[in-house]
């Protein structure tokens, strides 16, 4: 199974196959490389690249299955990595050659934090699944009283784009009838921009499975806009910015991650009261790597809940190992920043690998609570569930 994926590679997507892969007993390497250039203008992961790849193959013996298709796959990923776009924020890349010559890899708008290696048995999905969810699809609208420009990000990237224009009103300073018939006249012309404006975001959102809508626009536009928004769309506004009509796409960009980010802390704390709430009536709600991992094992998970930090995930792999048909091992995991490795407990890479894996098998949505001392006291994981057994 091969796939090489391009910018337009949808995360989820490759979550999806990712988790689909069978446990082996040849090495797989999940590589997570940050693509951005450094102070010189140049990317810099080529050098953690061969270091890493030249120390791991050492640990294999020579003409082993596992040497060698460590070794294939160290050449084909150095060789894909001679074409990563100039544009790119970051690189996954996970292959297991012994495996069917297994080979998925995709270049990022979204950007990673720093250089990263996993080699286990199964793909690594935890980081992954993190940038997926930090990077979500959401659509702000930029609009004012004969204009509009829509837009929906996604995953570091504008995913979609288009704009209205409709006839603009000028300002007059005739009095008396005169004025209040102009303002009138206005008035529908707004209204009627406003409702094809909506109509526009409404078809907009159903088609890319959009949550969350950002308006932007003046003190004149928004009210009307509001007064024509359909109830479930209405739902799905989390703010109102102040932001010009000719605003380049970046600040739109930059502005809307920006509320995205707050609204997000705001809804990590409601989320983890009423999981909280529910663990404590005994009711859809268990905390706890152990209880989650049993329920995500028989279905029960609705929304899965962990800590953005891997290093704060507290489980033990005899979990994994219980719930496992293939024997756990130990996986090796090298990063630039060498806190990050020494901080990171092994237990803690297979129990957050095997929490994010099992939510993708079984359609649970996976939530990244950016607040590790909201979830401390459990290990960094919980659970909603659908039904109680």
């Amino acid at each position: 199974m091969s796939q090489s994926g391009a910018a337009g590679t949808s995360l989820n997507k490759l979550i999806e196959r990712l988790a689909g892969f069978e446990p082996t007993t040849l090495p797989v390497i999940s590589l997570y490389l940050n693509a951005q250039a450094n102070d010189t203008g140049k990317t810099d992961f080529d050098r953690f690249v061969r270091k890493e790849f030249s120390e791991r193959a050492k640990t294999y013996a020579p003409h082993t299955p596992e040497r060698e298709s460590f070794d294939r796959d160290a050449e084909r990923i150095t060789k894909y990595l001679e074409d990563v776009r100039p544009s790119a924020n970051g690189v996954a890349v996970f292959a297991c050659a012994g495996a069917g010559d297994f080979f998925q890899a995709a270049q990022l708008d979204a950007p990673l934090e720093d250089h990263r290696l996993y080699v286990y048995n199964q793909p690594h999905l935890y980081p992954l699944a993190r940038l997926a969810e930090q990077y979500r699809r959401y659509a702000v609208l930029v609009c004012d009283t004969n204009r509009a420009r829509i837009f929906v990000f996604g995953h570091g990237r504008t995913v979609e784009s288009e704009e209205i224009e409709n006839v603009k009103t000028n300002r007059t300073k005739v009095g008396g009838w005169s004025q209040m018939r102009y303002q009138r006249h206005a008035e529908n012309y707004h209204m009627q921009h406003a409702k094809e404006v909506v109509e526009t975001l409404s078809g907009i959102v159903e088609k890319e499975g959009v949550e969350q809508v950002i308006l932007a626009g003046d003190e004149v536009i928004i009210p009307v806009l509001r007064a024509q928004l359909p109830k479930a769309l209405e739902e799905k506004v989390i703010d109102v910015l102040s932001l010009d009509i000719r605003a380049p796409e970046k600040e739109v960009f930059e502005a809307s991650l920006e509320a995205m980010r707050e609204h997000d802390a705001q809804t990590d704390a409601e989320r983890v009261e009423r999981l909280l709430n529910e663990y404590r009536g005994g009711g859809l709600g268990v905390v706890g790597a152990t209880d989650t991992l049993e329920a995500l094992s028989m279905g029960q998970v609705d929304e899965l809940y962990l800590t953005a930090a891997m290093r704060e995930v507290k489980g033990d792999r005899e979990d994994v190992q219980i719930l496992s048909d293939a024997e756990v091992v130990e996986p090796t995991v090298a990063a630039s920043d060498p806190a990050a490795v020494s901080n990171t407990d092994p237990d803690s890479v297979i129990v957050a690998h095997e929490l994010v894996a099992r939510a993708q098998q079984t359609s649970a949505k996976v939530c990244f609570i950016e607040d590790p001392a909201l979830l401390a006291d459990f290990g960094g994981v919980g659970a909603l569930l659908r039904y109680r057994i």
